[in-house]
């Protein structure tokens, strides 16, 4: 595992960025499966109060100390004003969740001294780490991109 997924799973506190009202988005996945986890995650959605009967908070600003790292789960485009975001707010490790990295977002994050992780899933981190994504994660091992 490289350092700075290795620095990212070693925290406890999520924000995850992006959920959604659709079960089936990624975003609202990863909120659930890391809640099932045992993880403290707190879902953010800029126009939701609660989705799935979890309570969602309107910025990143709004968890100010609440969490240890954020998950983004958005469009590329909108990922370095989140960035400016998380750091505003104190949260220096980011998780770009396959589909919200970009070139530019790697750089302003790295602009702003954070940890950041792209490329990868989470899922495929965060222990305990299960079914497909335990197959995944196996296969990702095998081939020396862990």
């Amino acid at each position: 595992m490289n350092t700075e997924v290795a620095g990212f799973v070693k925290s406890k506190r999520f924000a995850v960025v992006g959920v959604s009202r659709d079960p089936k988005k990624f975003g609202n996945t990863i909120f659930r499966e890391l809640k099932n986890r045992g993880y403290e995650v707190y879902g953010v959605h800029a126009t939701s109060e609660e989705i799935a009967g979890e309570k969602c908070f309107s910025s990143l600003s709004a968890l100010r100390g609440q969490v240890d790292a954020a998950i983004l789960c958005t469009r590329p485009e909108k990922v370095s004003a989140l960035l400016g975001e998380a750091a505003d707010a104190g949260i220096r490790d980011v998780w770009l969740q396959q589909g919200a990295e970009s070139q530019a977002a790697l750089d302003e994050g790295r602009r702003l001294g954070m940890n950041v992780v792209a490329g990868k899933c989470i899922l495929m981190y965060a222990t305990p780490v299960k079914s497909i994504h335990a197959f995944h994660r196996f296969f990702v091992k095998l081939f020396g991109k862990y």
